[in-house]
């Protein structure tokens, strides 16, 4: 699961969108997260969150009470507790650090798709509930033809002419 302004699901093993929810405030995406987790118990084992969701309790709860691991960049000294001291040391753990790899490769151009594909210069989604719903609108029009282009083995990230309507 990824979050930004707008939330999205997105699996690392197939680079396809999985789901766009709109977020009246992207502050809360670590307590959002945990409660679109829950849906996904037991099919889900890694959530992949960028330092928003620097939380040892978020990290605590969703193992405890979803089964689920949380993958995120801890923020630097804050090493002060030994729950958190835990939670830094299962960061660095390889599987960790892979999945944090595979985050900035799978997730992060998943924006940068929509606003090549769309041509825009800059996503600016603060304080402006249209445009977080015209992108979230960009994301499923995307996310419709990545899953059509896995289903025909065709590059879901070469879908630019399909999504415009172009022959």
């Amino acid at each position: 699961m990824y979050g930004h302004g707008s939330f999205s699901i997105v699996t690392h093993d197939i680079p396809v969108l999985g789901c766009f929810l709109w977020i009246r405030n992207s502050a809360y995406e670590a307590h959002r997260l945990y409660q679109e987790a829950k849906h996904y118990q037991g099919l889900i084992k890694y959530l992949v969150m960028d330092s928003k969701a620097d939380s040892q309790e978020l990290f605590r709860d969703l193992k405890e009470q979803y089964q689920m691991r949380l993958v995120t960049t801890c923020r630097k000294n804050m090493d002060k507790t030994e729950g958190r001291r835990q939670m830094i040391a299962a960061m660095k753990s390889k599987r960790c650090r892979k999945y944090l790899k595979q985050r900035r490769l799978t997730v992060e151009p998943m924006q940068g798709l929509v606003k090549e594909i769309f041509d825009l210069d800059r996503c600016w989604m603060r304080r402006d509930d249209n445009n977080r719903w015209l992108f979230a609108a960009m994301g499923l029009a995307v996310q419709i033809h990545q899953l059509q282009a896995y289903r025909n083995h065709t590059s879901t990230w070469n879908i630019k002419s399909a999504v415009l309507g172009e022959p």
